[in-house]
């Protein structure tokens, strides 16, 4: 495997770039929240520099790190995130915020495990699809162990409780069983069954119910479960075409909930109106193209399953933020990657982003999709279309 001289740039661009706007903007969301309980307007900004720091230096750091290594961790590195998803769940052991235990505190530092183990399901998912390449299409041989595996940590996240992150799990396993040649049959009845079970642990939980009918009707509890829905689109409608202007924010005036976090899109189209918006996701869908165009051109299997997993998680994470924001889905804690104030999301996200560089240095500049869905089958089983290059 020849290894190219030089990684993505474009990819690299856009990740600071986004970085650049999430440090302008968590300030600006935040400065008279962290001055009225921090007594200091940038707290938060400088906590979030630091976490760019970190996140830059592990992007690059991971970066020259060859991918095709994290084939044989792929199994330690599940079991250490699955280890952490247990121990968040001790008492005791995790900070609650909110009722929710999802942080494991170092000192003054928080660590967020679901965070990792969405980078390390995604590590383990290529190995294994990419592994199972001649069984794929098999139900009992080729998807349920892996739907197993989905099925442990989408429990162990979900019972942070956190639904809106293992929901995403869910999703990146099909996507990623999608792009491994995976029977639509066996996909079609998967997705239909994840979704009567997001259904019903929805309503299974009050507060996720309140959110639900709140997004059916956000005017109906207005004051309560709407609340956050109606003031986010009030700062996008406020904002117009061409915005108040930076730091022109009157929702950052506690008005708006988790205006630095979750919210943090509304902000950005409040101070730099429908413009600004456009532009951060045109940010976005450059992001995605490149990680796609990455995946495609990867030289293996594994490189290939594995880019497309990471641009996959943080698409997702983009629509759902996005849609909540927009109030074209129920309200939920995910944020916007790389912009959203949050240490452990982003650090891990652009862990992630290292690797898709890194796969980007071994492009082989033809279209590993293509030929990868075009793949003749025989019977049941499948040839892999892209050779695997460590075979055990």
């Amino acid at each position: 495997m020849n290894k190219s001289r030089h990684f993505d740039h474009l990819l690299l661009f856009v990740v600071i770039a986004l970085m650049g706007v999430g440090l302008i903007m968590v300030y600006s969301a935040s400065s008279v929240t962290s001055l009225a309980t921090m007594s200091d307007a940038h707290y938060y900004l400088k906590r979030q520099f630091m976490w760019v720091v970190v996140g830059l230096l592990a992007m690059f750091g991971i970066s020259h790190f060859p991918y095709q290594k994290l084939e044989k961790m792929a199994v330690p590195l599940l079991g250490v995130a699955i280890f952490f998803l247990i121990l968040v769940l001790v008492p005791g052991v995790a900070r609650d915020i909110g009722g929710a235990k999802r942080w494991i505190r170092f000192g003054s530092l928080g660590f967020q495990p679901s965070e990792f183990a969405k980078l390390c399901f995604v590590i383990y998912m290529a190995h294994s699809i990419s592994l199972r390449q001649d069984r794929i299409r098999n139900f009992l041989h080729g998807m349920l162990p892996d739907m197993l595996v989905a099925g442990i940590v989408f429990i162990l996240i979900y019972k942070g409780p956190n639904l809106s992150t293992a929901a995403l799990i869910g999703g990146t396993y099909l996507a990623m069983y999608f792009l491994g040649n995976g029977s639509l049959a066996n996909l079609g009845g998967l997705a239909a069954g994840g979704a009567v079970l997001i259904t019903a642990l929805i309503f299974q939980a009050g507060y996720r119910m309140r959110r639900f009918w709140a997004f059916i009707d956000p005017w109906e509890n207005a004051r309560t479960s709407g609340y956050h829905i109606i003031q986010s689109l009030v700062a996008i409608g406020s904002g117009g075409f061409w915005g108040l202007g930076l730091g022109q924010s009157r929702q950052k005036f506690f008005i708006l909930p988790e205006r630095h976090t979750d919210f943090i899109f509304a902000i950005i189209c409040e101070e730099l109106g429908l413009l600004g918006g456009a532009v951060v996701l045109l940010l976005f869908l450059a992001l995605l193209w490149r990680g796609l165009y990455i995946a495609t051109r990867a030289p293996d299997n594994f490189g290939f399953l594995l880019a497309s997993g990471i641009t996959a998680i943080i698409g997702l994470q983009v629509l759902v933020n996005i849609g909540v924001v927009l109030s074209l889905m129920p309200t939920t804690g995910i944020t916007l990657p790389f912009v959203s104030y949050g240490g452990s999301s982003l650090v891990f996200l652009a862990i992630g982003v290292g690797i898709l560089l890194n796969v980007s240095r071994y492009g082989s500049g033809r279209n590993a999709f293509e030929e990868h869905r075009a793949a003749p089958f025989s019977g049941q089983f499948a040839e892999p279309a892209v050779p695997v290059t460590r075979r055990r």
